[in-house]
């Protein structure tokens, strides 16, 4: 924990460094041809909605009841575009409440940053924030019985109700003493959640963050590294937390431009793979090199071998933040399959498909042990994070084989997420929901597919009237019981 002068002279140092940011920033140039993330099929929604009356086509199993949540960046206020990165933009949540059938409500809800609710002319919403950032944009997810929006980077959960309403600025009720993270894992054999979980104001350290079934903080580990890696994901096996300190690093440089993302490609920082094991010190993780620079946003499951190696199967990008300051970076991105051995540290790599692809989902019933499918969406073939392609891929990791499914042209999908049919059925014998984006005419739907007839008719249509922007990760949260 910091002291108070170190806290004090990290103070003091932030705003004079953000006195020649925001300087900078005024005399930045535009991108040509309009922000990536600001206009087409990313153009931000423009005001908050409630919808009873949605369409279906199909039919809705009865064994579905809960909520389909999606959240992503949807800036309130026009940003400037010469600085506008993509992962900055005030957070907005998506949600289609599922039961007994029927498709009975869809809406949508900026989360109450401080910055949103002054936009909206609302008390500022209570609760324990970031001073510098209190924004919650990456991911949405259900902790005992509530729900969570959450980022990286430094920010705090913020707790909403199930209307997705915010209900206050929440690190799990006050346990949570550093940052947190958009990707914790759940441990179905615990009903444990762990990540991996990074501060820019603390570059020589992230942390191993446990929450316990209750939502409660049981666990903030420090794990010692350098130059600030941004650490998206993570995972876990039987024994080990997976940490991928990879040459995404912080850039003083970028901050001070004037850039509201500042991170940078730097492959002097070196490419590796902890294996920190769950209860040990950030000190035990056994480091295992990566022969060539890379950089991974999100794994699909992993799990130990019987001689005692460490499987991921991981989506690779080429590089990022490295051709464009406002958005992800990089010439290629695969599916790749990484095998760590503890003994020679040192990381195995095998290519599993190489068309560009992101978004790895898998039956989470499976978390640390082996498994057959991964589930993950088409990227278009160029530069960077371009969600302009029109498939979904389904991987069996068994057989060495890969469905296509095509949803037509200019349809463009999110996210899908595995929901099995029931508690003990076979790891492909559910669902696959996710949100489709309808380009050419400006509307959504709600898709719920057969995983086991992958390319087959859609088990169900849900139609909502108007365009939802890609945003990142999406989750089924069961209701109560």
């Amino acid at each position: 924990m910091a002291s108070v002068i170190e806290k004090t002279i990290r103070s003091a140092v932030t705003k004079g460094v953000m006195t020649v940011a925001d300087f900078n920033r005024k005399r930045l140039a535009e991108p040509e041809g309009g922000h990536p993330y600001l206009t087409g099929i990313h153009t931000p929604m423009a005001e908050e909605m409630t919808l009873s009356e949605l369409t279906v086509e199909g039919e809705i199993p009865a064994q579905l009841d809960g909520r389909y949540l999606r959240i992503g960046p949807n800036p309130i206020t026009p940003p400037d575009p010469a600085s506008y990165h993509w992962f900055v933009g005030d957070g907005m949540a998506h949600g289609v409440r599922i039961r007994g059938g029927k498709a009975e409500w869809y809406r949508n809800r900026w989360i109450r940053s401080n910055a949103v609710s002054d936009a909206l002319g609302e008390p500022r919403k209570p609760g324990t924030r970031n001073p510098r950032t209190d924004n919650a944009n990456t991911n949405i997810v259900g902790i005992d019985g509530r729900t969570f929006a959450i980022v990286e980077a430094g920010g705090k959960p913020v707790e909403l109700d199930d209307m997705l309403g915010t209900v206050a600025h929440n690190p799990f009720d006050g346990t949570l003493e550093n940052a947190f993270s958009a990707h914790p894992h759940h441990d179905p054999a615990t009903g444990e959640m762990h990540a991996i979980c990074y501060d820019v104001q603390q570059p020589d350290r992230v942390w191993h963050t446990v929450v316990d079934a209750q939502g409660k903080v049981v666990r903030e580990e420090p794990i010692p590294v350098k130059d600030g890696p941004s650490i998206h994901d993570c995972q876990i096996t039987e024994n080990y937390v997976l940490v991928f300190d990879l040459p995404a690093v912080f850039s003083m440089k970028r901050l001070v431009s004037g850039y509201s993302f500042p991170f940078h490609w730097n492959p002097d920082h070196g490419t590796r793979l902890g294996l920190l094991p769950r209860c040990g010190k950030g000190e035990d993780t056994i480091w295992c090199t990566i022969d060539e620079p890379c950089y991974v946003y999100h794994p699909a499951n992993a799990f130990e071998t019987d001689d005692g190696k460490v499987v991921v199967d991981v989506v690779v990008h080429e590089s990022t933040y490295d051709s464009s300051p406002r958005g992800p970076g990089g010439k290629w991105v695969r599916f790749e399959r990484w095998v760590a051995d503890p003994a020679s540290r040192h990381v195995e790599r095998t290519v599993l498909h190489d068309r560009p692809q992101e978004f790895p989902r898998y039956d989470e019933r499976r978390c640390c042990r082996p498994y057959r499918y991964a589930y993950t969406i088409a990227l278009a073939p160029v530069e960077g994070l371009d969600m302009g392609a029109t498939q979904l891929l389904k991987h069996d990791l068994e057989a060495g084989t890969t469905e296509v499914r095509e949803l037509g042209e200019d349809r463009h999908p999110g996210e899908f997420v595995f929901v099995p049919r029931s508690p003990d059925s076979a790891e492909d014998d559910g669902w696959l929901i996710g949100l489709v984006i309808d380009a050419a005419n400006e509307t959504t739907e709600l898709q719920i597919l057969k995983a086991n007839d992958f390319t087959g008719a859609p088990q169900a249509v849900v139609h909502i009237p108007h365009r939802i922007p890609p945003g990142f990760h999406g989750n089924w949260v069961p209701a109560a019981a």
